[in-house]
């Protein structure tokens, strides 16, 4: 069997998105949904130029062969760990570059038990940290932070996720939900770029400009005497398009020097990761890059062994780089995935689908670099001490910008809190 076969799931059932266009779908927001509530101004200041860059590892990347190794037992495979440099903290040999900067950038997150061992379930939980109600859709994190996080007047898009691969593309069915098409996701997968900003060849950059300010003309003309949210959402949204049709730029790499480009390597998720650095450095609030195919029901060690330590290249490289450039002191990366996978080994040599003890990992902004919470027992079958859930890895993630995890926005009148109720984020992992 392939190490890339699908597992049989329904969730594998394929389709194609269309990009999503900022520009062409902010006209429409939040009709009859008031979402916008007092902020505090400190909490403003908290979150004054956050970001965050999600790499998700689709398909399910193994706990035990990346962050909880259990090397010697019957369940942990045939890959040794290695020491990091935080004093008594060892993860998997394949990831050494992470290990040897594991102090200055990450926390590990070893006890999540998520309970949903289904792809799209799955996927769908770890994108907006609970379930869907029957008639509420939630938002995805992209999403709230783009609302939370993003800018009226920004020239760049505020939700970017990089998904190119065919598999899993569709499982989290990512979207704004009640918050409205102003802040759903600019979707990427065959190009690389904003579809519909260029201007067309047979106008020529004076017409574009003047018909530019002819639009804006008679819209201020419109505007008057006409205050409401759907007249200012309309002229907001042309007013980004100058800046949306400049942003292209951010995705073509091949602006970067070499040197830059070669530290990523020469694969697509380097590329990709390299593209989300732009991207945030412009000032886009969250960028998720996925990584297929994890679902490793057969050769788990062959698929591994060569996903591992692109991971390790790829995460290592882009946390020096944001280190670098002072980027780090206001992004979060987040290295997560729907579930991890069983630490059994089935007959094929893989590993199956596994929410019940699992990890993940915070770096950057926020965290207290080195911090390791909770642990499995011997063999990787449960959670020892420290059990979370998606509420309380949302929960960390909204304290780690200075976002508090209570803060309410609404539908009509009704409040909903950002996580649900009697959810807390996990202090140790917080700097």
């Amino acid at each position: 069997m392939s190490r890339n076969s699908f597992c049989g799931s329904q969730d594998h059932a394929m389709s194609r998105r269309r990009f999503l266009g900022a520009t062409t779908t902010a006209a429409a927001t939040m009709a009859g949904v008031g979402v916008f509530g007092d902020r505090a101004l400190a909490q403003a200041l908290k979150q004054k130029d956050k970001r965050v860059i999600m790499l998700w590892l689709a398909g399910g990347a193994s706990q035990l062969e990346t962050w909880d190794p259990k090397p010697g037992r019957p369940t942990g495979g045939p890959f040794f760990d290695t020491a990091t440099s935080v004093p008594g903290v060892r993860i998997s040999e394949l990831m050494p570059l992470v290990a040897a900067r594991l102090h200055r950038h990450t926390a590990l997150i070893r006890s999540l038990n998520t309970e949903n061992g289904d792809h799209g379930g799955g996927s769908v939980l770890m994108m907006r940290g609970r379930k869907n109600e029957p008639n509420l859709e939630y938002p995805d994190l992209g999403s709230i932070l783009a609302h939370e996080l993003g800018q009226a007047d920004s020239q760049v898009p505020d939700y970017v996720s990089i998904y190119s691969q065919t598999e899993g593309r569709n499982f989290s069915k990512i979207g704004p939900g009640f918050l409205g098409s102003r802040y759903a996701p600019v979707q990427l997968t065959d190009r690389m770029g904003l579809e519909n900003v260029t201007r067309p060849g047979s106008i020529s950059e004076l017409d574009h400009h003047q018909r530019a300010d002819l639009r804006s003309l008679w819209s201020q003309r419109f505007a008057r005497g006409r205050e409401n949210e759907a007249v200012g959402s309309h002229a907001t949204a042309y007013g980004r398009v100058a800046g949306l049709m400049a942003s292209d730029r951010l995705f073509d790499v091949s602006r970067e020097p070499q040197r830059v480009r070669d530290r990523y390597g020469p694969t697509q998720f380097g590329e990709h990761a390299l593209i989300a650095r732009r991207l945030i450095e412009a000032g886009v609030p969250f960028v998720r890059v996925a990584r297929a195919w994890w679902d490793s029901h057969s050769q788990n060690f062959e698929s591994h062994q060569e996903l591992v330590p692109e991971l390790d290249r790829v995460m290592s490289t882009l946390l020096d780089d944001l280190g670098e450039r002072g980027l780090l002191d206001h992004t979060l990366v987040i290295t997560t995935a729907e579930f991890g996978r069983t630490p059994q080994i089935n007959p094929s040599l893989g590993r199956d689908h596994f929410a019940t003890a699992w990890s993940s990992t915070l770096s950057g902004v926020g965290v207290n670099p080195g911090a390791v919470y909770g642990k499995t027992d011997a063999d990787g079958q449960r959670v020892a001490d420290g059990e979370v859930g998606a509420g309380e890895f949302f929960a960390t993630i909204f304290q780690a910008l200075g976002i508090d995890h209570e803060h309410e926005l609404y539908v009509g009148a009704r409040p909903i809190p950002l996580v649900n109720p009697g959810i807390e984020p996990i202090r140790e992992v917080l700097a």
